[in-house]
């Protein structure tokens, strides 16, 4: 298959804007007070990430880079935005939701594993900057969940919304059907350089010693 030429244009500006970029990470990223580019929400770090004692409470990991040096998910959707809809459709379903960056990993799978222990129900979301998010379960093995949502291309804010919905479900011990998501096989061929980019800026900034660290998410 031909490299779309605004594929490739896409990928040499992200690569620019991260060159630009690094020489400000380090400084930026070990703030107290975590915001974006765009200064128009804020991550407080309030210290290290406990595990909870609430049974009504979903945990959210989100990834490294997540609303610092990455502020949209791959389909362009503000991290801010992505956040909202999360914690809209847990709170829909009477349960609150709790958010933690885990700095270890830039894997969806550790990230909600390790979000899922830190969990009072057990239940916990991970969710990369690009937008690839998980439901996860305490008690399961990394690589097994209970929902995976791989194409981050094809989902948008509804499908946040109910797979926030669906996580609040299964800590209350309920047993949802899936969220319906669309599939496209273009998908993967025409993101996947993008992806492997962002994936690869993201890992930039993991600290394999680093804890959990629990945020207040204020717009």
């Amino acid at each position: 298959m031909a490299v779309n030429e605004k594929i490739i244009k896409e990928i040499v500006n992200e690569v620019l804007k991260s060159l630009n970029n690094k020489d400000n990470d380090s400084s930026n990223f070990k703030s107290k007070t975590e915001e974006n580019f765009n200064n128009r929400f804020k991550l407080e770090v309030l210290g290290e990430a406990k595990k909870g004692t609430r049974s009504d409470e979903v945990v959210i990991g989100i990834a490294p880079a997540f609303g610092i040096y990455q502020t949209k998910t791959i389909n362009k959707l503000p991290h801010e935005k992505v956040l909202r809809e999360l914690i809209a459709g847990i709170e829909e379903e009477g349960l609150n939701a709790r958010i933690v960056r885990v700095k270890r990993t830039s894997d969806v799978s550790f990230i909600g594993l390790d979000a899922a222990k830190l969990s009072g129900s057990g239940i916990g979301i991970g969710l990369q900057s690009k937008g690839t998010i998980i439901i996860h379960q305490k008690d399961l093995f990394p690589l097994t969940n209970l929902e995976l949502f791989p194409q981050a291309p094809v989902i948008n804010l509804d499908i946040y919304r109910a797979i926030g919905k669906n996580a609040a479900k299964y800590a209350k011990g309920e047993s949802p059907n899936p969220v319906a998501t669309i599939n496209d096989q273009m998908a993967r061929p025409k993101y996947q350089a993008i992806a492997a980019l962002l994936h690869i800026k993201e890992t930039e900034h993991v600290d394999k010693n680093a804890k959990s660290e629990e945020l207040k998410f204020e717009i």
